[in-house]
């Protein structure tokens, strides 16, 4: 009797303890969930697999989306009370996949110069490995038998644009003309769930870097094997979308800007996240995009938002702490010197956003940061004047943050004609003795050099066809306006266009040809203006817009300018819709090396510019092109699409 009664006991208390065993957030989601996204998150009858999806949202965005659903996908609002809701996150971080790649597993190896290391391997293949060792280093190894080799670069590219100054120019001589037909992709890596990437790798110390918003990847820079990958949720909303153009490095640490407006430093061994400081708040309309800039012990960064009426601004941060150490505000207080240039409301929301990469000379140790558009762009009514900082060429003191000089492109700018192209920092010889140069492709037509110390402007011409706004640059070093080119309520047809004459893709210059390489937009727009309205956070400050001439032809011309008098040396038309953004890199055995408009990387003459190579990414160009040297071989790298591809030549080829 004794024994029937425990059977029958435990028989009618066995589901009972397994309801209170449950994990409860299982129990939510089973309950809720489950019928339409499976009970392992792959997907049901009803609805689609999450598991995949889960990491693109952090816990507040999860339990939001939870809440309200997505009535435009088919989900419907799910009612989980607030002491449901921390389980049901709990358990469905249980259901995002694992890499296995990621997994923890030590191994001592013996390399071929007798030394043994042991650490964690981070990743593997057939010829290499990673290895992170007890002191965080991460050591590149290359099989040889039963032992390991240990591999390095040789030549980094350690920052946006390889060196401080801002000049896309290698002194590698491994790919020339006589063997660049030979060049072929050595390797490729994908950024999953990305678009066209904007970024441009860095590689130091073997190891290359490359972002994509609110993400950076670490790879070997030989093989492009992930080291690891940092990655924090998008921000719902921010008018920088998707876009990252890179990130800067110095020390152990690796600085990256986020969607919204946060500069954060990551170890570059470990991928850890060591620092995260706000820039701007990110609801009154700044985001960020681009690469910051480390000088020193600082690392430099700027916003976006002159489309949205942020105040634009440079900041400084101390690379150890992520302390603020100075701020230049591009937009002055009302009474402040220059807000005199503001005539009208607008200097209240006056934009000159600073979102795109300046450049450094350590020597006069100077900063060179380009800054943007005064918002409201099409109409000017409410900020008469040249509108200062808006489309400057800005030079700060690098240790203070003080204005040295600046100068103004395109003063009351109205038709969206940013300074945010690359000031290119040289030493070259200018009318036949060395002098330190600036050179500045703008987007508002005309190509400059400046004496770097002073600010002092050398030279100013016109590098497009299709320049209709002015006439050329007057001995004060402002333009001369020609008439009826501003926007009005009919629309008015200027040139170039509002994409610029160029953009921020990357120009670079010659030392050994006196060549300035840029691709350039031959074409126009029709701007038409209209009341701005009042600014709101979360919304344009337009004050109009623009579109292409009905039956224009426009054109991508890839030309090389002599910086001494401006004239083109060479130019190179390339077929096709006039949509690319691909930048120039230029190498000392005279290549130039490009994303052409047909989605090709190509290599050019860069005395003639006669094509030498080409291979067919298919992609639009939103990126510019790199090189460094790992293992004793030149490699050349760009980002297609959503791949990073290594190009190189076989040692046998060379």
């Amino acid at each position: 009797m004794r024994l029937h009664t425990c059977l029958l006991t435990a028989i009618l208390f066995t589901p009972m303890l397994a309801a209170q065993d449950a994990d409860p957030g299982k129990v939510v989601f089973e309950n809720r969930c489950a019928r339409c996204h499976g009970s392992d998150g792959n997907g049901g009858e009803r609805g689609p697999a999450i598991r995949a999806k889960l990491a693109s949202r952090d816990n507040a965005q999860l339990a939001a989306m939870i809440r309200a659903g997505l009535p435009a996908q088919g989900m419907p609002p799910v009612a989980v009370n607030d002491a449901e809701m921390p389980p049901l996150l709990r358990f469905l971080r249980t259901l995002q996949p694992r890499d296995p790649r990621r997994e923890t597993v030590r191994e001592t190896l013996q390399t071929v110069d007798g030394k043994t290391l042991e650490g964690e391997v981070l990743n593997q293949g057939f010829d290499d490995l990673q290895l992170r060792t007890a002191d965080q280093r991460v050591h590149l190894l290359r099989r040889v038998g039963a032992r390991f080799r240990e591999v390095t670069s040789s030549v980094d590219w350690p920052g946006y644009n390889g060196d401080a100054g801002g000049n896309r120019y290698t002194k590698l001589s491994q790919i020339n003309k006589s063997n660049v037909a030979r060049m072929a992709p050595k390797w490729t890596f994908s950024l999953p769930n990305t678009g066209r990437l904007q970024v441009t790798p860095v590689v130091v110390g073997g190891i290359m870097y490359v972002s994509a918003a609110n993400e950076c990847y670490a790879l070997d820079a030989g093989t492009g094997r992930q080291v690891w990958h940092y990655r924090r949720a998008l921000t719902p909303g921010m008018p920088g979308g998707t876009t990252n153009r890179g990130v800067a490095v110095m020390g152990d640490r690796v600085f990256l800007e986020t969607d919204n407006a946060h500069l954060i430093a990551i170890n570059r061994f470990t991928g850890e996240l060591m620092w995260d400081v706000e820039l701007a708040d990110s609801r009154l309309n700044y985001f960020a995009t681009s690469a910051p800039l480390a000088v020193g012990n600082l690392v430099i960064a700027g916003t976006g938002g002159g489309e949205h009426g942020a105040r634009g601004f440079v900041a400084a941060y101390d690379q150890a702490s992520g302390h603020e150490v100075w701020r230049f505000w591009t937009v002055p207080l009302p009474g402040e010197p220059r807000s005199e240039t503001w005539q009208g409301k607008g200097i209240a929301h006056g934009g000159a956003p600073t979102w795109f990469t300046g450049t450094y000379d350590a020597e006069l140790d100077t900063v060179y940061w380009p800054t943007g558009n005064p918002s409201a762009e099409y109409n000017g009514d409410d900020r008469a004047g040249d509108n200062l900082y808006s489309d400057c060429i800005l030079a700060l003191d690098a240790k203070t943050g003080k204005l040295k000089w600046h100068y103004q492109g395109t003063p009351h700018d109205l038709w969206d004609w940013d300074a945010t192209e690359t000031p290119v920092v040289i030493d070259a010889s200018w009318q036949g003795r060395p002098r330190k140069l600036l050179l500045h492709a703008n987007r508002n037509g005309f190509f400059y050099v400046f004496d770097r110390t002073d600010g002092k402007l050398l030279l100013a011409k016109a590098f497009v066809r299709n320049l209709t706004w002015a006439s050329g640059v007057g001995a004060d070093g402002r333009p001369v306006k020609l008439p009826n080119q501003e926007p009005s309520a009919a629309g008015t047809k200027v040139c170039p266009s509002q994409d610029g004459a160029t953009n921020w893709f990357s120009p670079s210059f010659n030392p050994a040809t006196g060549l300035y390489y840029v691709q350039t937009f031959e074409k126009c727009s029709v701007y038409t203006k209209s009341d701005p309205g009042a600014w709101q956070a979360g919304h344009e400050y337009l004050g109009g817009s623009q579109h292409r001439p009905p039956g224009e032809k426009p054109q991508r011309i890839l030309k090389a300018i002599d910086i001494q008098n401006g004239k083109i040396a060479w130019e190179l038309p390339q077929p096709g819709p006039a949509e690319s953004w691909g930048g120039t890199l230029t190498t000392a055995t005279g290549l130039v090396i490009f994303g052409e408009e047909g989605g090709a990387l190509m290599a050019a003459d860069a005395t003639t510019g006669k094509p030498l190579w080409s291979f067919p990414t298919n992609q639009t160009w939103k990126a510019s092109p790199m090189t460094y040297e790992f293992d004793g071989r030149q490699f050349i790298a760009i980002a297609a699409g959503s791949d990073i591809i290594a190009f190189g030549i076989d040692p046998a080829a060379r």
